[in-house]
């Protein structure tokens, strides 16, 4: 139960959700935008590079149980708004980074940073969900991707019009953290309960529909996490493509994703679960196998959209679909999903990384199309989920 009783409270409190989402997408993208730009000022080979980016997800891994921790003991609010005003200084030092190894330990900070405003801005999204009595998680997640498609832009601005990276990092996390600093104040004042054990699955008790639904999680977010650190560098070093249109990449993947996440509840009521996730992860597929045919940027750029545009509703639904297994509480069975998916979305970057130093970055993103179309297959596993029940309680319109 919240403490902030009136809807003026409540509203307000989910505008400031929404900042901190945009500000997280804006932070991340900001990074992706100019990897090109680090890489080739350390003059890094794709499976050194792809090193780095493991440091950030050993970092991310490490601090998710400690993250979720700090949330149960000091609520989300406190813990969303610290990391949220940290999360835009830690990107500064990585364009200083003079070597591999200092790249690695900077990412590791930022991975660290960022699982914890994940994590915690997750959860303050819960609440204000619960005082909201409706759903509008969807829309939180498309205010991240509103906010990686304009960093990417800028990004890809800056890129075009040789602004060194140091001095790109610094505005970005000055106009970031005042904005957190703003919103600061406005976030919902929780009285969140304290649970002592985190409660979680034994993978000898996960049900088989719960691990389709996990497997789907694991591919999409692999899927997302590989799109987003190597689009840029794809564009670049396959398709030779200047900078501005390398940075534009991501930003064309995150409007499409963004757009598209704003439709998802009547895309969903219109297909259902299940043909969604289908439709969308084929979408996914087709869009990627297309642009890896083909050499001419501009027309590659259309396919990275539909990427985006295909994989933007799956997460939102399957995470969803985590709380209605049968015989499994909803906080366990969204807990599974998420955090086996998390793994996938950790995993991608560097795995193709080691790939493309293999074969060709081209045949690399091979393996998105592959997880697109597994999450195809097991997308039948939302036809055995129970129905939501409706809630007849008042709601906010926003």
């Amino acid at each position: 139960m919240t403490q902030a009783t009136t809807p003026r409270d409540i509203t307000r409190a989910w505008w400031a959700t929404v900042a901190l989402f945009l500000v997280h997408g804006l932070v991340v993208s900001t990074w992706l935008s100019r990897i090109p730009a680090v890489q080739s000022a350390l003059r890094l080979n794709n499976g050194v590079l792809g090193l780095t980016f493991l440091c950030a997800a050993i970092g991310a891994v490490v601090t998710i149980p400690l993250a979720g921790w700090l949330v149960t003991r000091y609520g989300s609010r406190r813990v969303s708004a610290s990391s949220s005003l940290l999360f835009p200084v830690v990107i500064s030092p990585l364009p200083f980074a003079s070597s591999a190894p200092m790249l690695a330990a900077a990412l590791f900070v930022y991975g660290a940073t960022a699982a914890t405003m994940d994590v915690s801005m997750n959860a303050h999204g819960v609440e204000v969900e619960k005082a909201m009595r409706k759903p509008t998680m969807s829309r939180f997640h498309g205010m991240f991707s509103l906010g990686g498609m304009a960093g990417a832009g800028i990004g890809s601005l800056a890129a075009a019009r040789a602004v060194a990276p140091r001095t790109h990092f610094a505005i970005a996390a000055v106009v970031c953290f005042l904005l957190v600093l703003m919103v600061r104040p406005l976030l919902l004042r929780a009285r969140e309960a304290a649970h002592p054990t985190v409660h979680r699955l034994p993978l000898s008790q996960i049900p088989a529909v719960l691990l389709a639904l996990s497997a789907i999680g694991f591919c999409i977010l692999l899927s997302e996490g590989a799109m987003a650190d190597w689009t840029a560098v794809y564009f670049k070093q396959v398709l030779r493509s200047g900078p501005g249109t390398a940075a534009a990449g991501y930003s064309v993947f995150s409007a499409a994703m963004a757009a598209f996440r704003f439709m998802g509840d009547l895309i969903t009521a219109r297909l259902g679960p299940l043909r969604t996730v289908r439709a969308g992860s084929l979408v996914a597929a087709c869009g990627l196998l297309w642009s890896l045919s083909l050499s001419a940027p501009s027309l590659s750029l259309l396919g990275f959209g539909a990427v985006g545009a295909g994989l933007s509703v799956i997460i939102p639904l399957v995470f969803g679909s985590g709380g209605r297994v049968e015989n499994v509480s909803p906080g366990a069975g969204i807990a599974t999903v998420t955090g086996i998916g998390y793994i996938g979305f950790l995993v991608g970057p560097p795995l193709i990384g080691f790939l493309s130093q293999l074969f060709t970055l081209r045949y690399a993103l091979g393996v998105v199309v592959a997880c697109c179309l597994i999450a195809a297959l097991l997308s039948g596993s939302l036809g055995r989920l129970r129905s939501p029940a409706a809630e007849p309680l008042p709601e906010l319109h926003l």
